[in-house]
């Protein structure tokens, strides 16, 4: 064997592993399983303010049946119906199928002892890598690029904190969490409301917490529906098909809010939108449906921070429309 095939089979080896490396989707059972998706109206695009709760700006959707420069989708409007597939991980989308088609043409002929030779075996692999680097960089400038503010959006007004505890009159807080008004950098103001949200609105945010997760750990697509739109309805009942077909099954118990601030809320016609940050705690778990064994999670609480955004129409029941990751 001489030096060079080994060289490049080296390369190879470690250029694959580099690329497996990118990180894959969050198994966990909870409701979402991690994935940042839904509609937030004419703010699906645009970053929510960051607030005490989740100080870090939440990540961006990357699943919506709301197009760029679409105001105002139509919560009845009908999702299509072909399976989705597990959000994040590498191989998925424009950066996955041409980094595929990169690594079919080149890299595992190398290591299969074909593909290039001499040379140009070296430079096309380096020309592969290259662009494959250049690929990668540029999903994350694209992902982290600060989203400017809309006009009349949150830049453009002062800010409306609100505070759960005047509004209760400090009644149950030390039973229940509260919901603030969050800080947040200068150019964004959190808290901001331009809906006149009530005590009786974050009631119902922590209930809804409560409620979707419990149905989506019992597989309890009826009640799913009741309490998300139809995009998200859909959402989760692909997962959870997707995990009856794997032979497994989510539980979720316990669920508890440990601290909630607004990140803001606003009016598009007749519907009222509301971001909300949330930490909380829950028994999250997945099990094989054969045997029970645990597959992931645990028997004790977690806790995780998300950032979910509520719509009613007509001032109707709120219902859940996105989530992120905070």
């Amino acid at each position: 064997m001489t030096a060079r095939p080994t060289f490049l089979r080296l390369a190879a080896v470690a250029a694959t592993g580099l690329l497996l490396a990118w990180p894959v989707g969050d198994a966990m059972a909870k409701a979402g399983k991690s994935s940042n998706m839904g509609s937030r109206g004419s703010q699906t695009f645009s970053a929510p303010p960051a607030t005490t709760t989740a100080p870090r700006p939440a990540a961006p959707i990357e699943r919506s049946m709301t197009q760029p420069g679409q105001t105002n989708p139509g919560v009845n409007q009908a999702r299509p119906g072909q399976p989705a597939a597990q959000p994040g991980g590498f191989g998925r989308g424009l950066l996955g199928g041409i980094a595929g088609g990169l690594l079919g043409a080149g890299l595992f002929g190398l290591l299969m002892g074909s593909g290039f030779g001499g040379m140009a075996g070296l430079l096309g692999l380096l020309v592969q890598v290259a662009l494959i680097g250049g690929l990668v960089w540029l999903a994350l400038r694209l992902f982290r690029r600060p989203q400017p503010a809309l006009a009349g959006g949150p830049a453009a007004r002062g800010p409306a904190p609100l505070n759960r505890a005047g509004l209760d009159g400090g009644a149950d807080m030390g039973r229940r969490p509260m919901f603030g008004g969050g800080g947040a950098p200068a150019q964004r103001k959190a808290g901001f409301d331009g809906v006149g949200l009530t005590a009786a609105d974050f009631d119902s945010f922590e209930k809804l917490l409560s409620d979707v997760e419990i149905a989506y750990g019992r597989g309890d697509v009826a009640t799913l529906r009741q309490n998300t739109t139809p995009e998200i309805a859909g959402y989760f009942a692909d997962q959870l098909a997707a995990d009856g077909t794997a032979g497994r099954v989510n539980r979720i118990d316990d669920v508890k809010l440990l601290q909630g601030d607004l990140a803001e809320a606003w009016r598009e016609g007749p519907t009222d939108y509301a971001t909300v940050a949330m930490r909380f705690s829950m028994v999250d778990r997945t099990l094989d449906t054969s045997s029970g064994r645990l597959l992931d999670g645990s028997e004790q609480p977690s806790e995780t921070t998300e950032v979910w955004t509520f719509r009613r129409d007509n001032g109707g029941a709120w219902k859940l429309s996105a989530i992120q990751q905070g």
